[in-house]
């Protein structure tokens, strides 16, 4: 429940504040008769993301079990490359993220309402399919139950709620190491949904070694155990592990974490000033309360 959870947030809170740009600028530039087709391109993308996750829950069903396992380890590898890609393009091209984000809604502006439409639709439709796919993939992984799917759901409303306390500029917050830590957090529970992904592809048998375990501590650590459940749901943990599975995480976590680490180190100023929507951020990346923001605003002699 709690990976499930992350990814909702962190993802939902990409998107809510990839929104709070777009509305922001448009509200700021006087411009506010264009914001329906802003809220009609992230509809659709909503839209879009449920119909996605609803084919990829029913779809594969009445397909034989290597089939299903198959389709389910391959889902699982595309799952987190992409989850992968969207942690890494964060921490290089949050410096300029406002900019482009403006300068493509300034493109689309001139071009009409559709462009709007389109634009804010490929803006939030990236985030939610990356959630839809991968949220899947951990499910598939944790298992069957209610518990993932209410950790993505309170992870969203949890990721809206803050994304509007940010844009309102009524709560201090880094959002550097927020995106810094989850992104750690989220490579972990990608490597174990990946080995997992392997281990589907050994079932389906397009990859060999499904006897070879590196170990077995089923006994020790028991699926339906609640120490089991938790390790099983928040790092995808696999009580008998292959060793092409144990390769393929090493394989994964250690140059993604260092090379993570590499560039989103504070040195870089991944979150500056200004590259959020509302103007209440500070140079570290913290938004600052409107009292006092606007203290500053009116001087130290007022």
């Amino acid at each position: 429940m709690f990976a499930n959870f992350l990814i909702g947030l962190r993802e939902g809170l990409e998107a809510t504040l990839v929104i709070g740009i777009l509305v922001a600028y448009l509200v700021k530039s006087d411009r506010r008769h264009l914001l329906r087709h802003v809220w009609t391109g992230v509809a659709i993308a909503i839209a879009l993301s449920l119909t996605v996750g609803a084919a990829l829950t029913f779809g594969p069903r009445g397909l034989s079990d290597e089939a299903m396992e198959g389709i389910a380890g391959a889902l699982s590898i595309v799952a987190v490359a992409l989850i992968t890609w969207m942690i890494l393009w964060m921490a290089r091209t949050a410096r300029s993220l406002r900019k482009n984000l403006e300068s493509s809604l300034d493109t689309a502006i001139a071009l009409g309402g559709g462009a709007i439409v389109a634009m804010a639709f490929l803006a939030v439709g990236r985030e939610g399919l990356e959630t839809a796919i991968f949220v899947w993939a951990g499910i598939h992984a944790a298992g069957s139950g209610m518990g993932p799917i209410a950790g993505v759901t309170l992870g969203l409303g949890a990721a809206v709620m803050l994304g509007w306390i940010i844009y309102r500029g009524a709560l201090r917050i880094n959002l550097r190491a927020f995106f810094t830590w989850t992104g750690f957090a989220l490579i972990v529970v990608a490597a174990g949904i990946l080995a997992y992904g392997v281990h589907d592809l050994q079932e389906a048998g397009l990859f060999p070694g499904e006897g070879a375990l590196a170990f077995d501590v089923s006994e020790q650590v028991p699926r339906d155990s609640w120490y089991g459940a938790l390790l099983r749901g928040t790092v995808n943990f696999s009580p008998a592990t292959t060793w092409l599975q144990a390769f393929v995480w090493i394989a994964y976590a250690v140059p993604t974490l260092v090379g993570f680490r590499r560039v989103s180190r504070p040195g870089r100023d991944t979150l500056p000033a200004g590259d959020y929507p509302s103007p209440a951020i500070s140079a570290a990346g913290d938004v600052i309360p409107s009292r006092q923001r606007h203290s500053a605003a009116r001087g130290p002699g007022a």
